[in-house]
């Protein structure tokens, strides 16, 4: 396994979490983004939110093996494996 793939899928993932979890805050609230965020936060449901912006780790995971890049994709899991356990802790 490649540690500098792997290492960009970790950091590539984490990355696609917080947009996703960004895209769906601005989407999906009509009260703007700071706002959202104290509310999400304050009802407990960061977590919630979280796991939801990680759906786009899936469409990155399915392009990385599609391409052919398995040392990223794990990496890719990693950083869910680690969003996982975060949100365990919140």
């Amino acid at each position: 396994m490649n540690k500098k793939d792997f290492i960009i899928g970790l950091f590539s993932g984490i990355a696609m979490a917080l947009i996703g979890t960004i895209l769906f805050i601005t989407l999906f609230t009509d009260i703007p983004f700071r706002e959202s965020y104290l509310a999400i936060k304050s009802n407990n449901h960061l977590g919630k939110v979280i796991t939801l912006g990680t759906i786009l780790d899936l469409i990155l995971f399915a392009f990385l093996l599609k391409k052919n890049k398995e040392s990223m994709a794990k990496g890719v899991i990693a950083a869910v494996l680690l969003l996982t356990f975060f949100t365990l802790i919140i």
